[in-house]
């Protein structure tokens, strides 16, 4: 039987590695983009044990949900970290207040669907490390070769609006 291109089969897409210095951070399934999606994307990560999603951040223009599927792990949001596991659902708004980074749990790999909508252009913020990055062409999560610009700059070197102009 035919089935249309919005109906896909997890089993039928392969893993994306992403990797650090030779460790895998994570694995990823592309659900929003492979069928079609345009506003809401969706992913399903796999995170090993010990590992994180990402790390510390916030956006500006995008909200974000998250569900945990299978396994355990710590949710760190700006009031404190939260143990999370199977059966939970995450709620992430645009801004410093839906800050969040998830670690797996020590034992078994954790397994998130994730969810956000697919604004752009789009600035993130990094408050661990003081940078901030802006993309436009393409939301995080979507298909980086059409981004025109990916850009990461640290916060605490700020410029005047007439820097570098005559």
């Amino acid at each position: 039987m035919h089935r249309p291109n919005q109906l896909v089969s997890t089993a039928s897409l392969e893993w994306t590695d992403h990797t650090r210095k030779d460790r895998l951070l994570f694995r990823r399934k592309a659900l929003g983009r492979a069928s079609g999606g345009k506003q809401l994307g969706t992913s399903l990560y796999e995170v090993p044990p010990g590992q994180r999603l990402w790390t510390y951040h916030y956006h500006y223009a995008n909200e974000e949900a998250m569900f945990v599927l299978e396994g355990t792990g710590v949710v760190r949001l700006p009031d404190g970290e939260y143990p999370i596991s199977k059966g939970d659902y995450l709620a992430f708004p645009r801004g410093p207040q839906g800050a969040h980074v998830v670690t797996a749990g020590p034992e078994a790999p954790l397994r998130l669907l994730v969810v956000s909508t697919m604004i752009d252009p789009e600035i993130n913020g990094y408050p661990d490390s003081g940078k901030i990055a802006v993309f436009a062409g393409s939301a995080p999560g979507a298909d980086r070769s059409r981004r025109t610009l990916d850009l990461y700059l640290r916060t605490d070197q700020p410029v005047d609006y007439w820097y570098g102009e005559e």
